[in-house]
């Protein structure tokens, strides 16, 4: 199967989902809203992320396969946070910009999560999907019966 080049990863996705966020906030804001408890949960939510990004991190580490997307993929990692979601680091960086939307307190900012995990799913998800269904083509199958894709 030929495989796309891709050039943008999902972490400059990420930069600039964020950088959309602050874009949004400072030209199209819409309605506006800012508390303490609104930063405050924006920064656990953006923690949350964090922290599912760099467990699910560790345990590609852990299986000694490449995190980047298409890259030298050893290992079906099926252990840990990928019990409970087949894309934890997908999920993390959304959550962060999630989390950053709350905390930037501006409506407009949360199209940008919307709208990465469209990127993400389209660009990356679902040929990574087809990709690992051709490496693992009895374990993959069972573990997609098992969990879902996102959460």
């Amino acid at each position: 199967m030929a495989r796309v080049k891709r050039f943008i990863y999902p972490p400059m996705w990420l930069a600039f989902g964020i950088v959309a966020q602050f874009v949004c906030n400072e030209y199209v804001p819409g309605l506006r809203f800012t508390s303490v408890a609104g930063q405050v949960a924006g920064s656990v939510v953006l923690l949350l992320g964090l922290v599912l990004l760099v467990f699910a991190g560790g345990l590609f580490k852990q299986a000694d396969t490449d995190m980047v997307p298409f890259k030298n993929v050893s290992a079906l990692v099926t252990t840990g946070v990928y019990r409970f979601t087949r894309n934890p680091m997908y999920l993390g960086m959304a959550l962060i910009l999630l989390g950053c939307a709350v905390i930037v307190g501006v409506a407009t900012a949360f199209i940008v999560p919307v709208v990465f995990m469209l990127i993400i799913q389209y660009r990356f998800i679902l040929p990574e999907e087809q990709m690992l269904l051709e490496l693992f083509p009895e374990a993959y199958p069972a573990y997609c019966s098992q969990v879902r894709r996102w959460i």
